[in-house]
């Protein structure tokens, strides 16, 4: 199966989304409860054009206002209106949100590791130890972290108020006691369904999404079944719950607050029991038991609430319904799918294809039934072939193509060829000093993460890594030389992270020099029968090694030979400039050596590019043995980049020329006798 893209890791949308469903479910049911049970919304000219409308319908009149004359409904209706006030429901709204917002920041913090794991996973930068030992620890048990932080904050938010409700003072009126008390039972049905909600959008997407990617599926096979085997049923009997007992409960709450008992329009009179019984009417004229006043009856106010409480449920039911259903059809679907697709795999010959176990239900048995069958299928095959893979670890595969050979068993003493290839060494800086306050463990740990990072770069960028030489790498590059200069950017920009990495850690940062050099070489197999390895022969090799050795004398990060800079396919992609005529230890020859000022870190970079111009023409005058004039330019350099190793070389050169006189042998060639 091909590797799935890195995924995000959002933290803010779905509890976000939970605090927003919290307020759907309650301020609709709240607002309606508080309209129907504090007179105080209701004003007063509303009130007046109700009693005026009335009278002209005595029976209206008799059950909208029982007993009640329009200047009594006034006065109580300002008694309340002072009692009650508009804060307390304000309030509430405040805490809620304060102490949920509170939570949702405090689970931010919590997952930030999460979601800087995933970004630089996603981008191929470096992860610290640190940082992946968190994650794997954490990881599945994140979901269950994040509910139990929101369900904290809804436990606080609850016995905070329960400790109001409970103090006799809290309140101005029952009324305010009352409409308080409501919105603790609706908030505590709510967030029921809420922290439910959360704890299974956070697992669907840990399992699915983010497993694999922290996780290898060995080790996945015994952490989804270290838990508790569950099963479909139990998660069709949640989807099914949430999806159709929430909606009636919603129907059910709305038709219970809607209706009003026939105790509270007094004396039955036939013209009452005539509009609220309809055709039964006459069945309750004269009754003497007082059997109705048991009933109820829902006005013209209250059925219109009832079917706003209705389409309410209907549209959470379909909410809920829409997010359940997809993630019960994924949670079933997508491994059964990924069954296929392996089963598929092997049938092509793939016989290393393993699938995900994500869940340590019914279909997560299936599935690891289906691991150990194709493990026991694979077993002689993947050994053979991981034999393969160990020797090509040894013996570059590249390698063998260059020879024209198709696997290690056709290699056979004396192979060789001859080809034009980018040779690049590198070399750390320093590394002797380093390794001594180092242990030998700590310094083999050292060298391979090292060069666990520089590697890749070299394959990415159609090289491959003939052999280690302790720290130092030496790479082939057979297609373009240009390759060899990208990777060498590359591995520069890698390092730059690498040390800020070190730094983080306490530790010392590091640097390397590169040599770069392109020339005919032998790739071939050498030694006896008993012990055979492939080598690179050629004197290219020599120099591109000479080349990185000297790249400290001139405070160069990179130095390639005038061979490779002729073999660019692209020479305007770098910036360069010519750095001397040298000949190194073991040649014979000297080359036109130049340095490569994109591998230099900032500010160095930019100001080597500034004073490229005066740079080059001076070395060009040093070459005519016009000192004077080369030293002039020189200073120029020397005045925008006072640390220009190069120059200051150069400095020296003429201020020794022109004190001295011109040696005899001078022929503007600098010889090196160190390697």
């Amino acid at each position: 199966m091909k590797n799935k893209k890195i995924p995000k890791y959002p933290v803010l949308r779905i509890y976000f989304t939970a605090f927003i469903l919290h307020f759907m479910l309650v301020m609709p049911v709240f607002t309606i409860i508080w309209v129907k049970n504090d007179p105080s919304v209701l004003n007063s000219n509303s009130l007046s054009k109700s009693v005026k409308t009335n009278e002209k319908a005595d029976f209206n009149v008799a059950i909208t206002l029982p007993n009640k004359t329009e200047s009594d409904l006034k006065t109580n209706e300002k008694t309340a209106s002072k009692k009650t006030g508009d804060n307390y429901l304000g309030k509430i709204i405040d805490l809620t949100a304060n102490i949920l917002l509170t939570a949702i920041a405090i689970i931010f913090i919590l997952n930030l590791p999460f979601k800087i794991y995933f970004i630089r996973k996603r981008h191929n930068k470096i992860i610290s130890p640190d940082l992946y030992k968190f994650c794997r620890k954490f990881l599945l048990k994140i979901p269950l972290i994040n509910s139990a932080i929101f369900l904290s904050a809804f436990l606080i938010l609850h016995i905070f108020m329960l400790i109001v409700l409970r103090q006799k003072n809290s309140f101005e009126d029952q009324i305010s006691r009352d409409l308080y008390s409501y919105y603790l039972y609706i908030s505590l049905f709510s967030s029921t369904l809420i922290v439910v909600f959360v704890y299974l959008w956070q697992k669907h997407r840990t399992h699915f999404r983010y497993l694999e990617h922290v996780y290898n599926p060995d080790e996945l096979r015994v952490k989804i079944f270290k838990s508790k085997i569950g099963g479909i049923r139990n998660r069709l009997w949640i989807s099914s719950a949430l999806t159709t007992l929430l909606p009636l409960m919603v129907v059910i709450f709305y038709l219970v607050i809607s209706i009003s008992s026939l105790k509270d329009l007094g004396v039955m009179t036939p013209e009452k029991s005539k509009v609220v019984f309809g055709h039964y009417y006459q069945s309750f004229v004269g009754q003497s038991s007082g059997f109705y006043k048991n009933l109820f009856y829902i006005n013209a106010i209250d059925n219109f609430l009832l079917i706003v409480g209705v389409a309410t449920g209907i549209i959470v039911s379909l909410i809920y319904l829409a997010i359940f259903h997809r993630w019960t059809t994924h949670d079933i679907v997508a491994p059964v799918k990924e069954l296929v697709v392996n089963m598929k795999r092997i049938g092509e010959g793939h016989m290393d294809a393993q699938a995900i176990v994500r869940t340590n239900d019914e279909i997560g048995e299936l599935t690891e039934g289906y691991n150990q069958m194709s493990s026991e299928l694979n077993n002689y095959i993947s050994r053979i072939s991981r034999m393969n893979e160990a020797y090509f670890r040894f013996v570059p595969r590249e390698f063998l193509e260059e020879l024209g050979k198709k696997d290690i068993t056709q290699i056979e003493l004396g192979d060789q060829v001859q080809r034009e290839m980018t040779i690049l060494f590198t070399d750390i800086r320093g590394f002797t000093e380093l390794s001594e306050d180092l242990s030998p463990k700590d310094t083999f740990d050292f060298i391979n993460q090292y060069l666990g990072i520089m590697e890749p770069i070299i394959a990415n960028n159609n090289g491959f890594i003939d052999k280690y030489i302790g720290d130092s790498i030496m790479a082939l590059f057979s297609k373009d030389a240009d390759d060899a200069l990208i990777a060498t950017l590359e591995m520069r920009r890698v390092l730059s992270d690498f040390n800020e990495l070190r730094e983080s850690e306490g530790k010392n940062q590091i640097d390397f020099g590169t040599g770069i050099h392109t020339g005919n070489l032998m790739l071939g197999v050498v030694g006896g029968y008993g012990r055979m390895d492939g080598t690179v022969v050629s004197d290219a090799v020599n120099l591109a090694s000479r080349l990185e050795g000297i790249t400290k004398y001139y405070g160069a990060s990179a130095i390639i030979s005038e061979d490779t800079l002729i073999k660019l396919k692209n020479p305007t992609m770098f910036n360069y400039r010519l750095l001397d005529i040298a000949k190194v230890k073991g040649k014979k020859k000297a080359v036109y050596i130049y340095e490569l000022i994109d591998a230099e870190n900032e500010p160095n970079r930019s100001k080597k590019i500034e004073t490229k111009p005066y740079f080059v023409q001076a070395v060009e005058y040093y070459k005519q043995q016009a000192f004077e004039e080369a030293l002039t330019l020189f200073r120029e350099v020397e005045k925008i980049h006072s640390t220009d190793k190069a120059t200051l070389l150069y400095i020296k050169r003429c201020l020794d020329n022109i004190k001295n006189g011109i040696p005899e042998d001078w022929n503007y060639i600098e010889i090196f006798k160190f390697k």
